[in-house]
């Protein structure tokens, strides 16, 4: 890191205390565009670094609402709308008790980034609440939904800023924070992406982050001659982007063989299949059961707990040739990065943001394994967004398989984009150097041509 980047960084931070994902983010990238900055004097005239770190907006409001006890709860609501420069806040809304403001700042300021590498017209934005949908009634999470777009409704617009699903957050939510913002705005439109096909929705957007991550890849394979077919993958988490990871997966001729939730992991050494699969959605997203059930189902599968104080993750100690966390930030320890050299790893591909703590990314660097940062690997999903958006415009739907085409091409662009943007700044390979780079000039130049806004 330069000199520029390393004060801008000190400064960010002070500022900024008590938010160790956020400075992890920007630390990440101020890092991978030092040597941009070297080259265009133009960005530090411009403050660029100063003003990308800050957001544009954060809106911090209180959501009450009523138990199907009759008692009164509480929660916060955020919504933090990071940079509009290349088009309007985008970036989803996550309900999880983790959630506060720093959390939500990393995943804007990621968002930012990853939104400039699908080249789609999107600025960075996240938003969410430390609201838990689990254990909740399906009327108290309407309750909730209802009364936090009631406020958030004031701040978000097809024009403005459109929120998405995340963690916390599935077809369920989207669709009772729909329904209130049209009854309070007295207006159908696509203010919100992941809405079901029968009301504007698109084909593939619950799939696209898992089949997007697939896609990726595949391309980074390519590179060395290879395919995902034979290959034996890791998977953590049991939601939305693991659930079509392994479809697609599946699809590819590969094999998965674990999957996790918050209480454990699953490790089935036959392989998950496509009947094993619809057994996974209906427990996760039906039933919404613990992933443990996985086991009583079929016996030959090993379930094991999660151990907090084991220092470790069990899921990323299975020998495999690929692994995709599709779980949560920072689920990769460096612990766990050895690990996965150990047995055989060849290649990371994050499903979820910023998966890999920075020690276990010099770990898979230096051990030379194919490694795609998230922002890169896991842009399928706002990509798919990006055309929902288009197609509610246009007030046309697209077919699976246009969208589905649409997402590859996206994808493999991306891909492209990294590698180039790494070989051009003298880190061939580097897909965290690409990524960030490429990802950050064209919001760079955007914001200097729109001027000191």
């Amino acid at each position: 890191m330069n000199t520029y980047a390393e004060e801008c960084f000190a400064e960010i931070k002070a500022k900024n205390p008590g938010e160790p994902e956020f400075h992890q983010a920007v630390h990440e990238v101020f890092k991978s565009v030092s040597p941009v900055l070297e080259k265009r004097p133009i960005y530090r005239k411009m403050k660029i670094l100063e003003r990308l770190a800050i957001p544009e907006r954060t809106i911090i409001f209180r959501v009450p609402w009523v138990d199907d006890k009759g008692d009164v709860r509480v929660n916060t609501g955020y919504r933090v709308e990071m940079n509009s420069a290349i088009g309007p806040y985008k970036g989803g809304l996550r309900f999880h008790s983790s959630v506060y403001l720093g959390l939500l700042k990393f995943l804007a300021f990621e968002q930012t980034f990853k939104n400039s590498l699908t080249t789609l017209p999107m600025g960075g934005g996240k938003g969410g609440s430390d609201f838990d949908p689990h254990g909740k009634s399906t009327m108290e999470v309407m309750k909730f939904c209802q009364s936090f777009m009631i406020e958030l409704s004031r701040h978000i617009g097809q024009f403005t800023d459109v929120p998405a699903g995340d963690i916390g957050v599935g077809g369920r939510e989207i669709g009772y924070m729909f329904g209130q913002y049209k009854r309070l705005k007295n207006e159908f439109s696509g203010v919100l992406t992941g809405k079901g096909v029968k009301w504007g929705g698109s084909f593939i957007r619950p799939e696209a982050t898992g089949y997007g991550c697939a896609y990726f890849a595949s391309e980074m394979l390519a590179t060395v001659g290879q395919s995902l077919a034979g290959k034996t993958c890791l998977i953590s988490g049991a939601g939305n982007v693991a659930q079509f990871m392994v479809q697609k997966l599946i699809q590819e001729g590969a094999k998965v063989v674990t999957l996790s939730d918050s209480s454990g992991h699953i490790y089935d050494e036959e392989g998950i299949n496509e009947e094993k699969l619809e057994f996974v959605l209906e427990l996760k997203n039906g039933f919404r059961g613990r992933i443990s059930e996985y086991a009583k189902q079929y016996p030959h599968a090993v379930y094991t707990p999660f151990d907090p104080n084991l220092g470790y993750n069990k899921i990323w100690d299975h020998k495999a040739d690929c692994a995709f966390p599709c779980a949560t930030q920072n689920e990769i320890n460096a612990v766990d990065a050895a690990n996965m050299v150990k047995n055989g790893v060849k290649l990371v591909a994050e499903g979820s943001n910023m998966s890999t703590v920075p020690e276990g990314v010099d770990i898979f660097e230096d051990s030379g394994i194919l490694f795609a940062p998230g922002k890169a690997s896991n842009a399928g999903g706002v990509a798919t967004s990006g055309l929902e958006m288009t197609q509610n415009s246009q007030r046309i739907m697209w077919t699976r398989e246009d969208v589905d085409k649409h997402l590859r091409i996206i994808m493999k662009n991306i891909h492209a984009s990294c590698l180039s943007a790494a070989e051009a700044y003298g880190s061939p390979g580097n897909y965290v150097v690409g990524a960030n780079i490429h990802g950050f000039t064209k919001v760079a130049d955007a914001m200097c041509d729109q001027g000191i806004v």
